[in-house]
């Protein structure tokens, strides 16, 4: 068996058996869906004319995809620093391409179930979200998101040492980011400064990409402004995990 092969398949069983892990990925972010679901069921967004649950399932999907790729690579990067297996990693044949590779597609399969499960949750007739059939181009842009994110969390991780420290650090930057970047309340409906500043976050380009994606709310232009961002995101942020990852704490 390949190094990437067994990385992949030990991180897919621990992700699996972690029942804390399983919640807070999939349960946790369906839970915000449900509630302002229910909270804004039927409604429309005055200065548009469009309902809720087209902001709030693609923003609940957005940003529980983000949260999954910053949490569960910044955790497993300062777990395997802290116990020295990334230093033992290092003296074998492995590459930090493939140990980065492996993380990366256990997110998108925690991408795909967590899109097929939030979209089947929002089609239900109680909350009524509609699909375009520009749909598929979710596909790219997730992708890029989780890209984005991943890379995000790889540098949070290679920050922190400790377990309260990547919590810290990773909520500090997710939370906000939420309510900036119009996952949970249309950005219509907040003052234009956050609007503006909104631009400025990865997430603001990944709600937008699935939103227009899903619901037809934006020209293919807006799609690869989205894209593009969420890109370039992906590209500072790589540059910056390569140029400063630590084997080891000691390092």
């Amino acid at each position: 068996m390949s190094a990437y092969a067994a990385l992949t398949g030990a991180g897919f069983r621990a992700q699996t058996r972690d029942k804390a892990t399983l919640f807070f990925t999939f349960a946790f972010p369906l839970l915000f869906l449900v509630i302002f679901g229910l909270i804004f069921r039927g409604q429309k967004i005055p200065e548009t004319g469009r309902p809720y649950i087209s902001y709030t399932a693609p923003g609940v999907l957005s940003w529980g995809v983000a949260n999954a790729a910053v949490f569960s690579v910044a955790f497993t990067l300062m777990r395997w620093r802290g116990s020295d297996l990334l230093r033992l990693i290092r003296m074998t044949p492995t590459k930090l391409t493939t140990v980065l590779g492996s993380r990366y597609v256990l997110a998108l399969i925690v991408v795909a179930a967590q899109s097929v499960l939030f979209i089947a949750a929002g089609m239900l007739p109680v909350f009524g979200l509609k699909i375009d059939g520009r749909w598929p181009l979710v596909i790219p842009v997730l992708v890029l998101g989780v890209t984005a994110f991943l890379s995000i969390g790889a540098f949070v991780g290679n920050l922190a040492n400790t377990s309260e420290s990547v919590s810290a650090i990773a909520n500090c930057m997710m939370v906000p980011m939420a309510f900036l970047s119009g996952s949970f309340l249309p950005l219509e409906e907040m003052p234009s400064w956050v609007g503006t500043l909104s631009w400025a976050l990865p997430l603001r380009y990944l709600n937008n990409g699935v939103s227009d994606s899903l619901t037809g709310s934006g020209s293919l232009g807006d799609i690869a402004v989205a894209a593009g961002g969420l890109a370039a995101f992906s590209l500072v942020f790589c540059l910056l995990t390569l140029r400063t990852f630590r084997w080891s704490n000691s390092s």
